[in-house]
């Protein structure tokens, strides 16, 4: 008869999934308020998610680490695909047929777990000195970035591109790189900046200008009228006409928040944030439980960190504070590849978590 070993149980973090589930509560209660139909689509994400992190979480990342490169690799070659065989919608050749079941799939969504991986698998056998990384580490573990950056930006998708770049780089900054090449990097990028501004595209400069300019878009102004109509309670259901109404565009994906406050007020909007706040500090707070296990160190501040700049440019977006780009909110957006990514990188870290009391299954010594 199968029994789950109780140290499992010890060790496992139920405080990530306490700290998820209502996020996710309100958000499908939003979904299926606007539209009951992607509520039942919703559903079969979630079950699909669900599935992914149990078999994140039972296969023994550390013990097939030299699986890790072969996946990056393979995602890069999909990433590349896109280029060739990739799908148009919205004016962005972002997807990928699959033959037969004529469903589509986004590398870029799929690339993550293999990022985030794959510098948790450099890290741990190139470990940062004492001061930090320097210049020679900084440049081979740059190339495993900025060779995703280029490609998903030629996509284009520069929002998904600029998430990978702060991640990437965000990382090793928790890591650990000589303060030298932050302050060399912030002065090359400054002076290159109008170079990179004018290698952007049209529609992309376009959305540059809409956020400076006096005046915000269509999109941001009715994403600011939800947001201000909702006071601090909220309106009811009948009275949310911003939403209902269709002026909000894409209510239920990239502009969620701003439904979120026309429906709930800015208390709910608060708790929220709130839910996230406690989750990223949560997981960062992690790296001082794992310490010298650079490998876990580094899936646990890259969940964070991704979880963080897409929350942050989410909301910043829909208040007119950043630049319109298609990033969900975690768990919260309607949809199933970032949902489904966020479950399968929880997995890989309940995994690391969970059965770090197997000496066969670590090298280190965690703190407890």
């Amino acid at each position: 008869m199968f029994q789950i070993d109780r140290r499992i149980l010890t060790h496992f973090d139920f405080l990530i999934p306490i700290l998820v589930l209502p996020i996710i509560v309100i958000s499908y209660y939003l979904i299926a308020e606007a539209n009951t139909m992607l509520a039942n689509k919703q559903i079969v994400y979630y079950t699909v998610g669900f599935v992914v992190f149990l078999l994140f979480f039972i296969i023994p990342i550390k013990k097939i680490e030299w699986v890790i490169p072969f996946f990056y690799w393979v995602t890069i070659i999909l990433l590349l695909s896109v280029d060739f065989f990739g799908i148009a919608k919205l004016g962005a050749r972002r997807w990928l047929e699959i033959p037969f079941v004529h469903f589509t799939i986004q590398p870029s969504e799929i690339f993550k777990p293999a990022f985030i991986l794959m510098l948790a698998y450099l890290i741990k056998n190139n470990p940062p000195e004492e001061n930090g990384y320097g210049w020679k580490s900084f440049f081979k573990l740059s190339f495993y970035i900025l060779l995703p950056f280029v490609l998903v930006a030629k996509e284009p998708d520069l929002g998904t591109a600029m998430v990978l770049v702060l991640l990437g780089y965000g990382t090793l900054f928790v890591i650990g790189v000589h303060k030298k090449i932050w302050i060399t990097l912030a002065i090359i990028i400054g002076i290159c900046s109008p170079l990179m501004y004018n290698s952007l595209h049209d529609y992309q400069k376009q959305r540059i200008t809409d956020f400076i300019s006096e005046k915000p878009s269509y999109h941001v102004k009715q994403s600011i009228i939800a947001i201000g109509s909702g006071g601090l309670t909220g309106k009811e259901r009948s009275e949310a006409t911003q939403t209902h109404y269709k002026f909000l565009p894409i209510a239920t994906s990239d502009f969620i928040f701003a439904y979120t406050v026309e429906r709930l007020g800015f208390w709910g909007a608060l708790g929220l944030i709130v839910c996230y706040a406690s989750l990223v500090t949560h997981l960062l707070s992690l790296n001082f439980l794992l310490k010298e296990d650079y490998f876990a160190r580094v899936i646990t501040s890259g969940i964070s960190l991704l979880i963080f700049f897409y929350m942050s440019i989410n909301i910043a977006m829909t208040i007119g504070l950043a630049p319109v780009v298609g990033v969900p909110l975690p768990f919260y957006s309607y949809g199933g590849s970032s949902f489904i990514t966020f479950f399968a990188l929880f997995g890989i870290l309940e995994n690391l978590l969970a059965f770090r009391f197997d000496p066969t299954y670590r090298s280190i010594k965690y703190s407890l």
